[in-house]
């Protein structure tokens, strides 16, 4: 089962995609969508949106599995990483993609087993499950992984898709 983990954002928007081999989790590739700052925010969600599109059909994953917004003291930010969730979810459901989501602190249990754990703890252990050679780069490449990883091991331990639609 092939699975694209998104971590939203309207600058950079994180993916990954891990295919799930019995127990073994392979990624296959990660990175990010960059938008051009400055650039109307309607242009910017095109580009996420024809981005994640892009992605869904080279790859043609079983499930996408989207972070759940977090909310923090910037209201405006909060606004445009919704916007750009949106447009994620739009581009998945246009595709018939499962869409599964977790919370920030779903995502550190499932990968490091504490969810208070610290950035570079998820990268190191999205390293060791995904037995890469280095960190994975850049931040939201690796929190994409890792949303990834968390869907496997939800999925592995219920059979069904926790935590979103699916």
């Amino acid at each position: 089962m092939l699975i694209l983990g998104v971590d939203p954002g309207t600058a950079i928007t994180g993916y990954g995609l891990v295919e799930q081999q019995g127990q073994r989790l392979v990624p296959q590739t990660y990175g990010v969508i960059r938008t051009k700052a400055g650039c109307p925010l309607a242009n910017r969600l095109q580009h996420i949106y024809d981005g994640i599109g892009a992605l869904i059909e080279q790859y043609r994953p079983a499930v996408m599995v989207v972070e759940e917004l977090f909310f923090n003291k910037n209201t405006r930010t909060a606004l445009a990483v919704g916007q750009a969730r949106g447009v994620i979810l739009l581009a998945a459901a246009n595709h018939g993609l499962k869409i599964a989501e977790f919370t920030p602190l779903q995502v550190k249990m499932a990968v490091v087993g504490y969810g208070r754990a610290e950035k570079i703890q998820v990268q190191e252990m999205v390293r060791v499950i995904l037995k890469l050679k280095a960190l994975p780069k850049p931040d939201d490449a690796a929190d994409a992984l890792a949303i990834a990883i968390c869907y496997a091991h939800s999925w592995r331990r219920t059979g069904l898709a926790m935590g979103g639609e699916g």
